[in-house]
């Protein structure tokens, strides 16, 4: 490895990596977290901001080989990755990479499903790829660090370059034409987290362009086209505009032994993974105390600065998108609803109960909670009842982590309830796609998803 030059060691590294050089182990929770990105791309048909890129993505695209899911059409793979990407990333239930702040799915699998199907590979070839375009941009991830999570979308940033790494792969790309690539990508990468002061729809649009993006960084450079080769590092480089605390070494570490795809989290509730922690340790409390949503009369979240970040900026939630990331909206449906689920946010994020309890709720920073962060998101909530009880709740690893993950039968009935809230595949549809998901390291040639 050149710890003088990263970028020509993930380079490498994207380009040689062979699935045979990655665990069992990992190889299926890649499998794993495939079907997990799949039902959360069937969820997002008919959400507003998904159709209108789709409307686009018809508009400017020719016919293809490349299955966009929530229409089963052909596109190129261009454009199905555009949707596709735009897709997963809706229903807030795409995974997410705890230490890079990172959601690699919504990025990675839409750039290796096109691709795959229109260049009719392997589903050993498009699992190889999946793996190095996680273990790429979750490393871009921790290196850019917190300071860069504050104003800039991870998931659009390194997602960008993860998607690039993806589409090298499976388009065999040199060495050379992979640092190519991700130069090119790193030039494109964007994502602002300003929308969520007016409930825009700019989250879509960031997995959507970071797909279409490193997808065609990748093409470009498999003809011949050149980017910068210190895009992570150079003096205006990514970090120098975009960090203000970049870890080099985090490029690098443990690069093709520490597999950090094994290392992401599946998302049980709907809604951003910053109120995840929070809500599991105030289920933890009513449920131990049998209580009600009546009887709480304060809540206390103790959070990372991270989460005042994203969710801060959320007092009113216009949206159902937008409640997703308030932090009261998520906790008043597990007090009311005991659950936050798709159904749940769509029915009752305005209903007067809900509305009344987030009023009951404050986020406060905790120290231990924001030093463990990101490599640990801690639960910790104080509630106060109305009887004058104070009662505590705390979770050390959230539902979904990988120390408290989803089984496969769980993923499969997630899969199966995303799939029903859009009504984009029926269930023998769902049993057909988990069959292939389960086997997709020996399928010969990756066939279309739905259908």
């Amino acid at each position: 490895m050149s710890a003088s030059h990263p970028e020509q060691t993930l380079a490498d590294f994207a380009a040689s990596l062979q699935l045979a050089d990655v665990p069992t182990e990992v190889i299926s929770r890649a499998e794993d977290l495939f079907l997990d990105w799949a039902g959360s791309a069937l969820a997002g048909k008919g959400a507003r901001a998904v159709e209108t890129i789709s409307r686009f993505a018809r508009a400017m695209g020719g016919a293809g080989r490349s299955e966009v899911l929530i229409d089963r059409r052909r596109a190129t793979p261009l454009f199905a990755a555009m949707v596709n990407a735009a897709a997963s990333h809706v229903a807030e239930q795409d995974d997410v990479h705890n230490g890079s702040v990172f959601h690699p799915a919504a990025v990675v699998f839409p750039v290796a499903l096109a691709i795959a199907q229109d260049q009719e590979l392997s589903g050993a070839e498009l699992l190889a790829a999946s793996i190095a375009g996680y273990e790429v941009g979750i490393r871009v991830g921790e290196f850019l660090g917190r300071s860069h999570y504050k104003i800039f979308h991870t998931t659009g940033t390194a997602g960008t370059v993860a998607a690039a790494v993806t589409a090298g792969r499976l388009l065999k790309l040199t060495p050379a034409e992979m640092l190519n690539a991700i130069g090119s990508a790193g030039t494109q990468a964007a994502g602002l987290w300003e929308f969520l002061r007016d409930a825009a729809d700019s989250k879509q649009l960031h997995t959507a362009h970071a797909a279409a993006a490193g997808l065609t960084a990748a093409y470009l450079a498999k003809d011949g086209f050149t980017g910068a080769t210190h895009i992570l590092t150079g003096p205006q480089g990514m970090s120098a505009g975009m960090s203000k605390e970049h870890d080099e070494a985090k490029l690098l570490d443990r690069l093709g032994s520490r597999w950090a795809l094994a290392e992401t989290s599946f998302k049980f509730h709907a809604s951003c993974r910053h109120t995840h922690p929070a809500a599991d340790a105030l289920q933890q409390v009513l449920r131990e105390n049998k209580l009600a949503a009546g009887d709480v009369a304060a809540v206390t979240a103790h959070v990372h600065q991270g989460a005042i970040d994203v969710l801060g900026p959320v007092t009113d939630p216009r949206t159902v998108h937008q409640s997703k990331f308030s932090m009261g909206t998520v906790l008043g449906l597990i007090a009311v609803e005991n659950a936050a689920g798709l159904t749940q946010f769509d029915a009752s994020f305005r209903d007067p109960r809900v509305v009344q309890f987030s009023g009951k709720v404050r986020m406060v920073l905790d120290d231990e909670v924001d030093t463990a962060y990101p490599a640990r998101w801690i639960g910790k909530v104080t509630v106060q009842t109305h009887d004058g009880r104070e009662l505590h709740g705390r979770v050390d690893e959230p539902k979904g982590d990988p120390g408290n993950t989803l089984t496969r039968p769980e993923l499969e009935q997630k899969a199966l309830q995303l799939a029903a809230y859009s009504g984009a595949a029926t269930p023998a549809e769902m049993q057909r796609l988990f069959a292939l998901a389960w086997s997709l390291r020996d399928v010969s040639r990756v066939p279309a998803l739905l259908g």
